[in-house]
């Protein structure tokens, strides 16, 4: 029962989860693709263009619109192949964004939707009504903070490892609390009919969960997965271009790795490091 709750709550993250590591930026990690893809940076698309910035790391601002490229305020001078390829890349990101941020609500709302059936399962009458306000509360923070976001085409790390990390996280912490507080005491208690009574529900939510999860969660996989074809595009772009920065180094808006290598990299600035097939 466990790793079904756990797993239908994690969907929310399915493929906006934080780099192993401590990695910055987006990173879009599933198992339905190849590859791990990331960015160092946060992104804003507006009609004006594409904004690549950060904090920390050089360039700190790429702006990229209809065939131009800005690297921290100064124009770079692109060929006509280079110039085709960054409208096509400007292109593939606008219509990854809105992909994106349908992904991370239908996640949010299948982790949310498996921690309501639980709590109506095993809350005690007391409680359940508590914590079901707090988790469509959050359920509702969580959904805005998508739309707000990702969803009106500003990606930041920042925002998004708070919104899983912390809502879903935080969320997950304090429904199994409940339930494990409640399973402690009548097993404490000694009182054998209590704990007959939560191991049949525990039994009966198992059957529920798979059942109203099983399909949910493939529908939800299938989308995700459709998302590796477009990034997949986007690195072949990045890889054809032959745009070069002031100190020489190839520009990467973007990193491709294997799924391993991304598991064994420790952070730092992975804008130049790009995997090839």
């Amino acid at each position: 029962m466990r790793h079904a709750i756990i797993a239908a709550a994690l969907a929310a993250a399915l493929a906006l989860a934080p780099a192993a590591g401590g990695a910055r930026g987006l990173n879009v990690s599933t198992d339905a693709c190849k590859y791990d893809y990331g960015t160092p940076y946060d992104v804003d698309v507006a009609r004006s263009g594409l904004t690549f910035h950060r904090t920390d790391g050089t360039p700190g601002r790429i702006v990229v619109h209809d065939g131009s490229l800005e690297v921290d305020g100064r124009a770079v001078a692109v060929s006509a192949a280079d110039a085709e390829a960054l409208r096509r890349y400007e292109s593939g990101v606008r219509q990854l964004m809105p992909e994106v941020a349908a992904v991370a609500r239908e996640g949010i709302q299948l982790g949310f939707s498996a921690m309501t059936t639980v709590t109506m399962t095993f809350a005690e009458a007391d409680r359940r009504e508590e914590l079901l306000a707090r988790i469509r509360r959050k359920q509702a923070d969580a959904l805005r903070e998508i739309d707000q976001g990702v969803g009106a085409g500003h990606w930041s790390s920042v925002r998004m490892t708070e919104l899983t990390a912390g809502s879903v996280a935080d969320s997950v912490g304090e429904l199994v609390g409940s339930v494990t507080s409640n399973a402690v005491t009548a097993a404490l208690s000694g009182d054998t009919a209590k704990v007959a009574a939560l191991q049949a529900r525990a039994a009966s939510l198992d059957k529920a969960l798979d059942s109203e999860m099983d399909k949910r969660s493939k529908a939800l996989e299938a989308r995700a997965k459709g998302i590796c074809p477009r990034l997949d595009a986007l690195a072949g772009l990045q890889r054809g271009w032959g745009i070069r920065l002031a100190d020489g180094s190839p520009l990467a808006l973007m990193t491709v790795r294997p799924r391993q290598e991304s598991r064994d990299t420790s952070g730092g600035d992975g804008a130049s490091r790009v995997a090839r097939d």
